[in-house]
Order: structure tokens, then sequence, then C-alpha cells
């Protein structure tokens, strides 16, 4: 593809709203069109933020021949329905995090992106950010080493409040799949997969999950310790421990935009400032992936999605 790929909106709600500012930093890409089950809702969404072109259903949106790519943006439990119709059109679909509400449904929605040769991801953001590409270069330089440990929350006190997103169950709440995607995508990124996940954790009033935490365990004694939660406050970092040195990634870590590096006692500070939220990298990142043929982000890959789904399934059934 030698032109800017074009995007449609599923869902006009927070995330959407983030993500559709994004598109000012995103030369490789337009956003041209939005849908929602309740059109006004979409109508109001495209005149906030220029956007072209509205739908009042999600089938609509996947069937139209002028979008090369679609944005989902609503709630976890949605998600599989609307990437199956959009996969099932030839659109490259970029999945919010969490990709799905299950394990069962991420398996269903990868299964039918491989075997229509379509491109899916997952939009864990914070694997593009800068920062993070940093630490990943240096790690995979070995001037720190094996990583021996990842060790990190996310953590933000939310008044709980049942007809909130974030809390109901029927649209997918809970803390784990909102703050543990990213804790967890983090961790995997750096150390693989686990060998054994233990998680302990808390339930709010209506039965969602509202903390925990994991510890992910590696057969070479390598190990994850990671913490989140809408209960409390906490800084948001991450420090991944190496043979030679170690790296924070300085608050919040999941929108990262500073680490430092530490070689013995000498801290050498990095900084990448962004332009808006940052979420435009992941955008750039989807459009070069169109513009070579791949099917799956060598970044973000689905192997690496499902893995991450399937701790979390695991790790709430522990929760009691």
């Amino acid at each position: 593809m030698d032109k800017r790929v074009r995007w449609g909106i599923a869902g006009p709600g927070r995330m959407a709203a983030t993500m559709a500012a994004e598109f000012a930093h995103s030369p490789s890409n337009q956003l041209v069109a939005v849908a929602s089950r309740d059109h006004g809702r979409a109508m109001d969404f495209a005149a906030e933020h220029r956007i072209p072109t509205t739908y009042g259903s999600y089938a609509e949106l996947c069937a139209d021949r002028n979008i090369d790519a679609i944005f989902i943006a609503t709630p976890h439990p949605q998600h599989a329905d609307i990437a199956l119709e959009a996969i099932a059109n030839g659109k490259a679909v970029l999945v919010e995090k969490a990709f799905t509400d299950s394990v069962a449904s991420s398996k269903r929605v990868i299964s039918a992106a491989r075997a229509a040769k379509v491109f899916c991801m997952e939009g864990v953001w914070t694997r593009f950010l800068p920062a993070v590409v940093k630490a990943r270069e240096i790690i995979a330089s070995g001037e720190l080493g094996q990583v021996r440990a990842v060790q990190g929350d996310l953590t933000a006190f939310r008044t709980f409040d049942p007809a909130d997103r974030l809390f109901d169950r029927a649209q997918g709440g809970g803390a784990m799949l909102d703050v543990g995607v990213y804790v967890l995508s983090f961790a995997q990124m750096f150390l693989g997969d686990p060998s054994s996940v233990h998680a302990v954790g808390g339930r709010l009033p209506n039965g969602v999950d509202g903390e925990f935490g994991l510890v992910l365990g590696y057969p070479d004694g390598r190990l994850a310790t990671l913490q989140g939660g809408f209960t409390a406050q906490g800084p948001g970092r991450m420090m991944i421990a190496c043979t030679n040195g170690w790296i924070d990634v300085l608050p919040r870590f999941h929108r990262a935009s500073t680490i430092i590096v530490w070689r013995g006692k000498h801290a050498e500070e990095l900084s990448f400032p962004s332009e808006g939220a940052g979420y435009f990298h992941e955008l750039e990142h989807v459009a070069a992936c169109l513009r070579d043929g791949l099917t799956e982000s060598p970044i973000m890959p689905l192997r690496d999605t499902l893995i991450v789904q399937e701790i979390m399934q695991k790790a709430l059934t522990q929760i009691p």
C-alpha cells in the first residue's frame, strides 16, 4: 500500500475519542468513518471529530469498501463479533485491549484472521512507545545480560459504580481485563511465556475483580511480580532486572516517556517526548505492516495476545 490507510472506528466511547485525536499525528493513516448501534451517538462523535461518514450498525461499517482497517473500541465482550465481521469483509483489525473477554473468543478471532490472511492485532499501545522500544533494544543488545525478573504495578483508585463499564461484568468489567493486560503484556514481552501463574486478589460487591497480585514463574527461576487494581493509588512503574543492571520504566509505565538505565552505580536517563497521547505509534506500525503485506505484527503477535489472555483467565479462577 502506498497511500494512507483509511480507518473506521467501531464504538464512539472514551477510548475511541482518544484514538480519533491521534490521527492528526499519524501521516500514514486517516479516519473516515465511525459506527455505533445508536446512530445518533455516531453522528455526534463524527461532528466532534470531523469524520465524514457515519453508520448505525457495525455490519455497515465492516461492509464499507472505502475502509481498509477498523479500530474496535467497544466493550470487551463485543470485540469478537465485530472483529469476525470485519475479517469476513477483508478489513484489517486493531482491537483495543483486552483483545476479547475470554480465551475461547480470542481463539475464534485469531483463527478467523489467520484463515482469511487478514491483518489482526491487539492494541497494546505501550509496546510501540519510543521509550519502551528503546528498552527492548537495550535488552536485545545483551549489554545488561539476561533478564531475570520484571516487577511493577498499574493501580488507579476508582470509586465503585456498578453501572460504569469498568465494574460491569456484562461489559467485561474488572481490574484484570482493564489494567492486568498491561502489566502481563509487559512482563511477557521481556520474559516470555511463564510456566506457572499464582494469583491473589479481591472482588467488589457485584463480584467483579477489583484488585490482584500475580507471580509468574519460569522453569529456570526467573519471575515476574505484578500488581493492579482499582482499590488503591499506586505509581504505575516497571523495573526490568538483569544480571548486569536494570531498567526503570518511570510512571506511568503504560504511557512511558522516560526510562533510567542502570549499569552498576551509573544511571542514564533517556526521555522520549511524544506528540499527542502517543497512540499514533501503533497506528503507524499497523500502516507499515499493511504496506509490507503482513497479517500479524512482529512486535505484538497474536500468539502473545493469546498467551496473555490465557494467563488472565487462569489468574481470575484463582481469585475467590
